[in-house]
């Protein structure tokens, strides 16, 4: 079986329709290369399009404030994604004069561009032979030839970069690339592919070893760490509250939240009147949540309590409750803030 060319002839068929397919313009497929790591296409492609109405060009997309950007990023977490992002878009602008780098070696000097994107870019905009390598990528590789090499290894990164190379149309690599990222997608999937409509099945190992469910192999991370929030959503009668920028390095940097009280354990409300020690204008504090509501991140779960804390004065500087929207914050805190009644608060 040719496998380049029964994939090519599949995804001539299978394909979807896609924004990001339908142009070479290195500076909506960098866009879309970027939102969509670590993300699924139905997840991304609102934020694709949100990006692409607002910021048409990398000189928009420079002179944006790093507030607004990630106001717009929220939700797809990672957020280092969105300040590299803005950083970039700033070095093309005003560095590049707007022309993003035509090869593969120039592409991975720019902020927040690996192998991957580097390769995607090269391939779909400049026709440079550069394989891609993504999840759905291993998976398909590791599958049909049944390698064992863990994906997520420093020797498995050759291996499968190698492969890729060896296995790229050299006429037409955007298409292949296309194609093999496809296949994963929506054929190969990482659970119960239906193996029975795959052109690729007779000469599949992993489909002739029964491995399907074994391959590819990943080195398991090691395990979470658990931490105990406690926001303080304070509340006035004049309607205003406290949101504070998160400042040094972090995931969620440069982003607003509640008054953080970080704990060794999930506090009780007589352990978290100890630790809040308030004052005599505090008039009334309701936990919101009995139960830890659990944000789980890639290495660590957050175990957060929201305590809602009457106030007749705030400890510090505090915004309108009206504003509330205006601040990027985390996913964590936007679900809060989206289902919380402050009016009944007030």
């Amino acid at each position: 079986m040719h496998f380049t060319k029964t994939l090519t002839n599949w995804y001539s068929i299978n394909k979807r329709d896609l924004p990001w397919r339908n142009t070479k313009n290195p500076y909506y497929i960098w866009l879309s290369e970027i939102i969509l790591q670590q993300t699924q296409i139905k997840q991304g492609l609102p934020y694709y399009e949100a990006f692409v109405s607002q910021y048409p060009t990398v000189f928009n997309l420079a002179n944006a404030h790093e507030e607004a950007v990630l106001k717009l990023w929220q939700g797809l977490g990672y957020y280092s994604r969105a300040r590299n992002l803005h950083a970039t878009a700033k070095s093309v602008a005003y560095e590049l004069h707007g022309n993003f780098p035509n090869t593969y070696k120039d592409l991975l000097k720019l902020k927040g561009v690996g192998d991957y994107t580097a390769s995607a870019i090269a391939s779909f905009c400049f026709n440079e032979v550069a394989a891609v390598v993504d999840g759905n990528v291993y998976r398909v590789l590791a599958r049909f030839y049944g390698i064992h090499t863990p994906i997520n290894s420093t020797q498995g990164n050759k291996v499968f970069k190698a492969l890729a190379m060896d296995l790229i149309d050299a006429k037409n690599p955007a298409n292949f690339n296309q194609a093999i990222m496809e296949f994963g997608a929506i054929q190969c999937k990482p659970s119960s592919p239906d193996c029975s409509v795959c052109p690729l099945r007779e000469s599949c190992v992993a489909f002739r070893e029964n491995e399907v469910n074994v391959l590819p192999v990943k080195i398991k991370n090691n395990k979470p760490k658990n931490k105990f929030f406690n926001f303080l959503v304070y509340v006035t009668d004049g309607g205003y509250t406290i949101l504070e920028k998160r400042k040094g390095k972090g995931i969620w940097q440069n982003l607003y939240q509640f008054p953080l009280l970080e704990s060794k354990h999930s506090l009780d409300e007589a352990d978290f009147l100890q630790q809040l020690n308030p004052d005599d204008s505090v008039v009334k504090v309701t936990l919101y949540n009995p139960v830890d509501i659990i944000h789980k991140l890639s290495h660590q779960h957050l175990h957060t309590k929201f305590w809602i804390i009457q106030t007749t004065n705030l400890p510090k500087i505090g915004i309108p409750i009206s504003e509330i929207e205006n601040y990027a914050v985390p996913i964590l805190i936007k679900n809060f803030i989206d289902v919380f009644n402050f009016q009944s608060e007030i």
